[in-house]
């Protein structure tokens, strides 16, 4: 095992393009890791860091913003604003045939101006983003009071740090390896985990070391089903039909088209916690109302929005929607079928046509029912650990696992293809 890892390594930072594709992306990456260190002016950090410890929301969004919300960073919002232009997106793709039709039908063009649109809206969206979140923070006496033009410079900095990080995520896309935002996230995750190891070094106690044990071997298992499920995939048998040409005879050959059972990926993940920060936002910003009433509502929807089994039901629900809703945007059946006929190729024991579409259409929606269960048990297992132990360094366990397993599996995927691709 380890001779096959040398001689890979070798065989990657031997090929110039690959390692220049690599040196790339750890440069990237530490440049997402200085930004995140230089925090806006007039922070109180001990009321930061009260403020976290008491809202789990926050606590999640400082994982995914590579930990710039620890110390309110210029880049605390993360790659949160392009999130939620690709959710928005995504929904439009279902009420317009328009934006869908850019989406599925129009090719490799179509998805760039798809993309392109996403980064767009984006951009209102970091500086709507960055106002409310720095006035909520205000408001908490996180950060110090300010004049009006200090703390539009603030809104300003903040909304433009998370488009810098945006457009460092595309450029990774394009010149790197893997997928860019999913990197940024990835690197936010593992920078956190320093501090999750030393909350358990200080919190060590000797009576925990069964659950110590426990964890560590769920965590191996989950690991391992995680990539399972992500490699797994259900085989579509497909036939393509013998053609004469110029005397020349052409198909006959059997294949297949493969189906994912995890065909979203950790997008259902990623859409479902953008979603659930927003009502925690708002209620913030009702419960300093100077109406009683309103505040008084505001302050109970959050007491039940930070009850973790409220939570938890609330989080699986929207991996579980979310995850048929992505495979229903990105697999159409009705395409596949009409690629599939006008390739002269078809499913054995099936007709041509809608019969294949309704075919393609059962498969998908009984793979996607494994695969969102599995999206969502794996989302919500760190929340039931943690109540079950009362451990708080546990509580992300399960979605950072699940990002980090993804996109070490999808960077490892595409340097064997540019390997592969060197060899022949």
């Amino acid at each position: 095992m380890f001779a096959t890892i040398i001689r890979k390594t070798k065989l990657i930072f031997g090929d110039r393009n690959l390692r220049r594709r690599i040196l790339f992306v750890l440069g990237a990456l530490g440049l997402f890791r200085l930004l995140a260190t230089i925090p806006v002016p007039g922070v109180d950090h001990n009321q930061l860091a009260a403020f976290l410890s008491q809202n789990e929301f926050f606590g999640f969004l400082n994982i995914f913003s590579g930990g710039g919300l620890s110390n309110l960073s210029i880049v605390m919002l993360g790659v949160g604003p392009y999130i939620t232009a690709s959710i928005i997106m995504q929904l439009l793709s279902i009420m317009s045939p328009q934006v869908k039709a850019l989406y599925t039908e129009e090719g490799e063009i179509g998805r760039q101006k798809f993309t392109q649109y996403s980064r767009m809206l984006s951009v209102p969206l970091a500086f709507l983003q960055g106002l409310g979140f720095l006035m909520l923070l205000t408001s908490q006496g996180v950060i110090a009071s300010m004049g009006i033009f200090p703390f539009l410079v603030n809104v300003v900095v903040v909304a433009t740090g998370s488009i810098l990080l945006m457009w460092i995520g595309e450029l990774v896309s394009e010149f790197g390896i893997g997928n860019g935002v999913s990197l940024l996230i990835f690197a936010g995750i593992v920078a956190s985990l320093p501090t999750t190891i030393s909350q358990l070094v200080f919190t060590y106690d000797p009576s925990q070391i069964p659950v110590y044990i426990a964890f560590l071997i769920a965590a191996l298992i989950v690991t391992a089903a995680v990539v399972f499920i992500t490699d797994a995939e259900r085989p579509v048998p497909v036939t393509y039909a013998k053609q004469s040409r110029g005397g020349a005879t052409t198909g006959g050959v059997s294949s297949y088209l493969p189906i994912r059972i995890n065909q979203a990926g950790v997008i259902p993940i990623i859409f479902a916690l953008s979603l659930l920060m927003f009502p925690q936002m708002i209620f913030q910003f009702m419960a300093q109302s100077a109406n009683t009433g309103l505040s008084t509502f505001a302050q109970q929807a959050i007491y039940w929005i930070n009850n973790q089994w409220v939570y938890g039901v609330a989080y699986f629900v929207l991996v579980f929607f979310f995850t048929y809703f992505y495979t229903a945007v990105t697999f159409d059946p009705q395409s596949i079928a009409n690629n599939l006929q006008r390739s002269g190729a078809f499913v054995p024991g099936v007709r041509p046509g809608s019969a294949t579409v309704e075919y393609l259409g059962h498969i998908v929606t009984r793979v996607t029912f494994m695969g969102a269960l599995f999206l969502g048990a794996i989302a919500v297992l760190p929340i039931i650990v943690q109540g079950l132990t009362g451990v708080q360094a546990l509580a992300i366990g399960g979605t950072a696992l699940l990002i980090v397993v993804s996109v070490v599996l999808d960077v490892v995927r595409k340097t064997d293809a540019q390997l592969s691709a060197k060899e022949y």
